[in-house]
């Protein structure tokens, strides 16, 4: 084999591999590290620190349980998605706070936990989409993590809330 025929296998070769590196790429930057951030003071970096922790999730069927439950505590629970798809069906004493893909969905999360201690139980969650596609989840965590709260949990909603909560027939309310 002449090494022109070599060169053009071995970029035949490496062209074949190019869907294994997007994957890889992606499996990266949609883990939970791509929730961190980055700072250079130290009171930021404090923060940042916080916000790096892997994100803890929870099941739908394990919320379920607490929100049919009258003998648990149960978290706050922040629905951070659309106000449509809240109002059509949402779960059961969560309380809506909007999108916090948005400045104003952010701002009505900070005003919320405003005076409550850091080591509160908190459940966020949105449903809006799959998860790897929500842009309101990631910077919900981020804030909360960032303000110094350490007991944040995420809903994890694989598809979307009607799919992964309505159909499975777990608690609903409706409207405000």
């Amino acid at each position: 084999m002449n090494q022109s025929s070599m060169g053009t296998l071995f970029c035949h070769a490496m062209f074949k591999e190019i869907p294994i590196y997007a994957l890889a790429v992606f499996i990266v930057l949609a883990s939970p590290q791509a929730f961190t951030q980055t700072s250079s003071s130290k009171s930021q970096a404090r923060a940042v620190e916080s916000a790096s922790a892997a994100p803890q999730l929870m099941q739908p069927a394990e919320l379920a349980e607490i929100v049919r439950s009258t003998k648990r505590g149960r978290p706050l629970i922040f629905n951070v998605g659309y106000r449509i798809l809240y109002l059509q069906a949402h779960i059961p004493y969560s309380e809506y706070i909007g999108p916090a893909s948005e400045p104003e969905g952010i701002q009505r999360l900070r005003q919320r936990i405003q005076g409550l201690p850091h080591t509160q139980s908190i459940v966020v969650y949105c449903g809006c989409c799959p998860w790897g596609k929500c842009p309101n989840i990631p910077p919900a965590y981020k804030e909360l993590r960032n303000l110094g709260f350490s007991n944040v949990r995420l809903l994890y909603i694989a598809d979307n809330f009607g799919k992964d909560w309505v159909d499975k027939g777990y608690p609903v309310a409706k409207g405000e």
